[in-house]
């Protein structure tokens, strides 16, 4: 089972915190985290467009707000999907974390994901806690 602690390394160039994702939760092949080795990752996230930006991959960027092109079309895209079927913005994480620093925002995301019935990480992908099975959405 993860632990509670959320490394600033689990929020990913486009502003996704990894530790919601499903694919990071789930117990057998679990995935590390955009940031990290692509071993056990789904396809789609190893072939990610926007973790896979010759900026971010150069090192040129850790986060895609200090980009000249911030929000590019596929961050665009990508936000408006997230929004639209989980109620997240991968934009408006970004703009927090621009604003208010990654410590600030990690710090938000353990207080707003957190499961009302017994205080775990909710799930962004799922409607009900993965731990207590509470409704949240």
């Amino acid at each position: 089972m993860k632990s509670f602690a959320l490394p600033t390394v689990l929020i990913a160039p486009c502003g996704m915190n990894c530790s919601l994702c499903m694919a990071y939760i789930r117990e057998k092949n679990s995935c590390p985290g955009c940031r990290e080795d692509d071993k056990y990752k789904a396809k789609s996230c190893v072939n990610c467009q926007i973790k896979n930006c010759a900026k971010i991959v150069k090192g040129d960027l850790k986060y895609c707000f200090k980009c000249d092109t911030f929000p590019c079309e596929r961050l665009k895209h990508l936000d408006k999907r997230y929004r639209t079927k989980y109620s997240m913005s991968m934009i408006e994480n970004l703009n927090l974390i621009k604003n208010r620093g990654i410590r600030r925002f990690v710090e938000n995301e353990k207080k707003r994901w957190a499961c009302p019935q017994c205080s775990r990480l909710l799930c962004v992908h799922r409607s009900e806690c993965t731990h207590c099975h509470y409704v949240w959405r």
